[in-house]
């Protein structure tokens, strides 16, 4: 399985990006072999849809899972047509979360915001 989570940092040991699209790094972690990759987001500085362009790259990493502070409406979405399950973070580092994600403590995403329009 793969966990997707906006990072703003490339170390697991530091807090989540409480933004979904803008965040500027997403770490993928592989629950099979336990590898962490860091990868800059492209979406990041881009001029409006973040989220759709971010959420895409999601797909795209073949990620299984998001855990994520929030997230847009347009994002869950593409989320859910693929299959990618959100799951609410709980305040803390990434490792936590996914610590917490493993014991099955993190629950779902049932509330999407609307979205930003443009950068904020």
């Amino acid at each position: 399985m793969r966990i997707a989570i906006p990072m703003d940092e490339r170390n697991t040991d530091t807090g989540l990006c409480p933004s979904f699209g803008r965040a500027p790094i997403f770490l993928l972690h592989d629950t099979k072999t336990g590898k962490d990759v860091f990868y800059t987001n492209p979406a990041a500085d881009a001029p409006g849809g973040a989220g759709l362009k971010a959420a895409q790259f999601i797909v795209d990493q073949k990620a299984d899972v998001l855990i994520t502070v929030r997230c847009g409406e347009n994002s869950a979405q593409v989320f859910r047509a693929v299959g990618i399950v959100v799951y609410k973070a709980a305040n803390g580092t990434a490792k936590e979360n996914l610590s917490a994600f493993a014991q099955g403590k993190l629950p779902h995403m049932t509330e999407f915001h609307a979205g930003f329009q443009g950068r904020a």
